[in-house]
């Protein structure tokens, strides 16, 4: 993993599935040098994440300057996660090409 953080646990009503974690500025300067080679559009950049025993890849998002990560409920319930929870995330940005268009692809 390139970059690790620890995050609280919000939840925001807007794109689904709802809870986030806000990815702090140091790792917000990690994607951004990264994004130019993973994003795919819409300043979405694909990601590998583990938290805990959970690996997984998704989206990170745009929001206020910086990006969220979005927290599945799959994840939150196997980790014991939930709101106001400090969250210890491993990550990596994952380039084009290096994950399937269904997020299938290599698991961490």
């Amino acid at each position: 993993m390139d970059a690790t953080f620890t995050a609280e646990l919000f939840e925001w009503r807007g794109p689904a599935p709802f809870y986030w974690l806000a990815l702090p500025e140091d790792v917000c300067d990690y994607v951004r040098a990264e994004a130019q080679e993973a994003t795919y559009g819409w300043g979405a950049i694909p990601v590998r994440v583990r938290v805990g025993t959970t690996s997984w890849e998704t989206s990170l998002l745009p929001r206020d300057g910086g990006y969220v990560l979005p927290m599945k409920l799959h994840v939150r319930s196997q980790e014991g996660i939930g709101a106001g929870d400090s969250v210890l995330v491993a990550m990596s940005v994952a380039p084009r090409g290096g994950r399937a268009a269904n997020g299938t692809g290599p698991t961490v």
